[in-house]
């Protein structure tokens, strides 16, 4: 199956090439032409950001880019995901990018023949976001090796989290964890986040997703805000030279103070500016067969 899946199937030497290749889309220094492409975006759950920077990173390659709307689709008659996608492969498409709400959707679609770019599967994995994470980093430190970072807030619910962690340490950056005791995990090292903003260099917020567990949710927003938000307190106490960075969207006054949210250590604009060279850049390799 031709694409992007996970980054947990690729060498950190890959990992790496891709980062690079987006810095030098970034700089001018690489282009492409794809005209008379197209490649459908798929998402089943709501999106802003990865959606649409998809399809401006489509548009910047000369792809034309089809947005699939699942509420006006024959899934609302029992289609499957598999036979949506093969109706796309059958209609002319060059591509598919998916977000899902089941983990590991795409070993549905093996048979499937056109590159297909994952978008956000389930809890499990969110590739490109990781990939803008790192490059975010990258652009501001220059490396990822000895690098500290915490992962702020539902780690269970976090296909971010699950997918940064497990790359991040892999490029030797030590990964903690802090968030409600019913919201973290293995991922990484437990540690109180007023401590964590003492000696870590990168700190990632992450949304609180309400909506997967507002029923036993034993706290107020506000509560949580207290204890676990970036305000501007913990901001000044911010260890010097580092970086806060968020998936988004954000839940302002809850995950990040307003304040706080494009203060001089916000990286949040970076990150979505990257967001679409980073799409650029997976797209080319995978066109280009370096992926």
């Amino acid at each position: 199956m031709k694409g992007l899946l996970s980054l947990r199937t690729l060498s950190t030497d890959q990992i790496v090439k891709i980062i690079d290749c987006a810095l030098r889309f970034k700089k001018g220094e690489l282009k492409a032409d794809y005209a008379g492409k197209r490649m459908v975006t798929m998402f089943y759950e709501n999106s802003t950001r990865t959606q649409y920077s998809f399809q401006m990173a489509m548009l910047n390659l000369g792809i034309t880019p089809i947005a699939f709307n699942p509420g006006v689709s024959s899934m609302t008659k029992g289609e499957t995901l598999y036979d949506t996608v093969r109706t796309f492969e059958c209609l002319g498409a060059d591509g598919v990018v998916i977000r899902h709400s089941q983990n590991a959707y795409y070993r549905d679609l093996e048979a499937i023949q056109i590159p297909i770019f994952n978008g956000g599967d389930g809890i499990s994995d969110h590739p490109t976001q990781t990939l803008l994470d790192l490059m975010t980093i990258y652009e501001e430190f220059g490396k990822f090796d000895g690098l500290k970072i915490c992962l702020v807030g539902d780690i269970v619910h976090s296909r971010v989290a699950h997918g940064n962690a497990e790359i991040m340490q892999r490029l030797g950056m030590d990964v903690y964890i802090a968030g409600p005791k019913e919201f973290v995990d293995g991922t990484g090292e437990v540690v109180e986040l007023d401590d964590a903003i003492k000696y870590c260099d990168v700190i990632n917020a992450l949304r609180v997703q309400f909506e997967r567990h507002h029923d036993y949710m034993d706290m107020t927003a506000a509560d949580y805000h207290a204890r676990w938000g970036m305000n501007m307190q913990r901001v000044n106490k911010m260890k010097k030279g580092a970086i806060i960075i968020h998936p988004a969207p954000i839940n302002r006054g809850t995950e990040i103070a307003d304040e706080v949210a494009e203060c001089a250590v916000s990286r949040i604009c970076a990150q979505m500016t990257n967001g679409v060279f980073v799409r650029m850049a997976v797209i080319y390799m995978v066109l280009e067969g370096l992926l």
